[in-house]
């Protein structure tokens, strides 16, 4: 398995709600339950797509020393003059930089050192870098996340890290967040955030669509039923086409209006 074909993070809480959405064959609120740890969510499956919505849990965020920016920043192949202000650490377990570049074309100018890269984290003990294009007035952005010391090159979709972004930028923006990743590695999609302000700091809201294209229902394992409405691409496993809705601050669930 390639770099590019892994994940940063395991596949986590939306991906167990969708899973739950196209098992029971609708919608609801489905907890997803990640190495011991429960998190709510929401989902709805209409016309085909599959919605899903959870709560990531609360964001720690602080701005980093002097050695990790020293030892970090220069093997991420930022262009010159193309780093924004505002890099945080930040974790929703374990920490990661987030790095702003001012435009999607300069993003799309990074060109790592991973092997530097891989030894910067292992020595910080990061998992790795969220660069991302400063966001619109929309709260559009792009994003490139690396985690060279797991494997991770160039992750396709990274929510907990678009959890983080958006604690950081709360109380900055529209309200709502959408960044697009994967483009570069022929697998785009985007994911959605809502943040308000709660009593101990930012509520962030992640959310999804997937296109659910060309299902076969799975064999019966030995020994047991089939699982109802599980669900397998015939094209490429895991490659369904990813579509997003633009992120709404009115809503604190998933689907369309």
């Amino acid at each position: 398995m390639t770099g590019a074909e892994r994940r940063a993070d395991p596949p986590g809480p939306p991906v167990e709600i969708v899973r739950t959405c196209l098992r029971d064959g609708g919608g609801g609120s489905p907890t997803a339950v990640v190495d011991e740890a429960e998190f709510a969510g929401c989902s709805a499956r209409r016309q085909g797509r599959a919605y899903a919505a959870f709560d990531p849990g609360p964001v720690e965020l602080r701005t980093p020393g002097a050695t990790e920016r020293d030892l970090v920043l220069p093997a991420l192949g930022i262009p010159r003059g193309a780093a924004a202000p505002g890099i945080r650490v930040a974790s929703v377990g374990r920490p990661r930089l987030l790095v702003p570049v001012r435009t999607r074309s300069a993003l799309r100018a990074v060109s790592p050192d991973f092997g530097r890269l891989r030894d910067a984290c292992d020595r910080l003990r990061l998992l790795g870098c969220y660069v991302y294009s400063v966001p619109t007035s929309e709260g559009r952005a792009a994003v490139r996340m690396s985690a060279p010391s797991i494997g991770v090159d160039e992750d396709i979709a990274n929510a907990n890290s678009t959890a983080c972004l958006a604690a950081h930028l709360a109380g900055r923006g529209p309200g709502g967040l959408a960044v697009d990743m994967g483009g570069s590695l022929g697998s785009p999609s985007t994911i959605t955030a809502t943040v308000r302000q709660g009593p101990a700091g930012p509520l962030v809201r992640l959310g999804g669509t997937a296109e659910v294209t060309d299902g076969i229902r799975l064999p019966a394992p030995r020994g047991g039923p089939a699982a109802p409405g599980a669900l397998r691409s015939r094209r490429r496993p895991g490659a369904a086409a990813r579509r997003a809705a633009a992120p709404s601050p009115r809503r604190a669930c998933c689907g369309p209006e």
